[in-house]
């Protein structure tokens, strides 16, 4: 971590961080909360997006798919933008496209009604939010190296609690009826005003420096963690583009209800991120993500073969536990090499983002012709490999 001193070990040998990294490791937090407010004020308007414009499944898919384009149209630029900037100055560029991007979906759902400029507002926010991602993820995982424990899964808890914070406001703009546009316009202003302070501590270069995108895609380790983290983005993903919509058409449940599953789903991620670092350092990458593909299948198989109303709760809470630590630990063990991390990182995250390529056109197809809640059951067939797939993210010798 560029500026960072080398860290300090106390009489019980447990490292201790100095100011520096303890106020990089406070502002990546704030970042990462950022970010998933932003994410759920958006996608926890998806149904009313999808009356705005008159949608069906695959017109909203579409829709989902113009940010997904943007996204890993960008990503594979995050690592070298970062390497002749500086994660601040990336971050708030993103920050300021993501801003832009909810207010113009928002205007094209319900001020002109026109599914083009509500495509350009996801299309904007992709990319935003694509550079953004693979930023905070640089200097989280160059946090995590300092302070010589498990703690990216405790930053993406972070983004939970963003997301959860993002969600319960969406769920009472919508339950109040406050318009979509004064909702979304509010959070664009609210992200781009908090991110004032923390940026200050982001470092003015990276750790990671070296190590070409080429090179990084040659690698078949950091391949084999990228399809790991597709198969996660796609069981994560599934919850934020369709969960909401699957409770309301598979239970005729009311739309506060739809967008009160989805809080339900971020709040057990967001258990599971914190938790994660402890279960992380005792018991090591591997068996603890094969435990949680295994959560994630029983609670998708739950949710959509319970058919009542408690066993859907309960499935959502495994399939939120089981969506956890996919994501965060692949973005770790992509950055196990600090030489390469900027890179591998960049190359991780598109490979995993690519999932949001296929993820929302397919499931959309299939849940027009055999129900948004049946169409969830692909996920679940994806994590049977995934389980066994997971090993590809073991430690590096030196690190155990």
């Amino acid at each position: 971590m560029a500026g960072g001193r080398p860290a300090r070990y106390g009489d019980d040998g447990v490292r201790a961080p100095d100011a520096t990294a303890v106020a990089a490791r406070n502002a990546v937090a704030v970042v990462f909360v950022l970010n998933g407010f932003s994410f759920a004020s958006l996608f926890s308007r998806v149904p009313a997006l999808r009356d705005g414009l008159g949608l069906d499944n695959t017109g909203i898919a579409a829709l989902l798919l113009a940010g997904a384009v943007g996204s890993v149209g960008a990503l594979p630029s995050a690592g070298p933008l970062i390497r002749r900037t500086s994660v601040a100055v990336v971050t708030r560029g993103g920050v300021v496209l993501v801003a832009i991007g909810l207010v113009l979906a928002a205007v094209g759902a319900t001020v002109v009604e026109e599914v083009v400029v509500a495509a350009a507002g996801f299309l904007v926010y992709g990319v935003g939010v694509a550079v953004w991602d693979v930023a905070m993820n640089v200097e989280g995982a160059a946090v995590e190296r300092v302070l010589g424990r498990a703690i990216l899964p405790r930053f993406h808890a972070a983004w939970s609690l963003g997301s959860v914070t993002g969600a319960g406001l969406a769920v009472l703009a919508t339950a109040a009826a406050l318009p979509m546009t004064l909702h979304l316009a509010l959070a664009a202003v609210v992200v781009l005003a908090a991110l004032r302070a923390p940026a200050r501590y982001l470092p003015a270069q990276p750790d990671a420096h070296s190590g070409s995108s080429l090179d990084a895609w040659r690698d078949p380790r950091t391949i084999g963690i990228g399809l790991m983290v597709m198969a996660f983005a796609l069981t994560e993903g599934a919850a934020n583009d369709w969960l909401a919509l699957a409770i309301i058409d598979g239970y005729d449940a009311r739309h506060w209800v739809g967008v009160a599953g989805f809080a339900v789903f971020v709040v057990a991620m967001s258990t599971g991120r914190l938790v994660g670092t402890v279960v992380l350092d005792r018991f090591g990458r591997v068996p603890v993500l094969r435990a949680t593909a295994l959560l994630a299948l029983a609670g998708l198989l739950l949710l959509v073969l319970g058919q009542h109303p408690v066993v859907a709760v309960v499935g959502i809470v495994l399939w939120g536990l089981g969506a956890s630590l996919g994501f965060p630990v692949g973005m770790s063990a992509g950055a196990d090499d600090p030489a390469h991390a900027a890179a591998r990182v960049g190359v991780v995250s598109t490979v995993g983002y690519s999932a949001f390529l296929a993820g929302p056109p397919v499931l959309g197809f299939i849940g027009d012709r055999v129900g948004t809640l049946q169409a969830l059951l692909v996920i679940a067939v994806l994590l049977v490999p995934t389980v066994f797939l997971v090993s590809v993210a073991r430690e590096p010798v030196a690190a155990r």
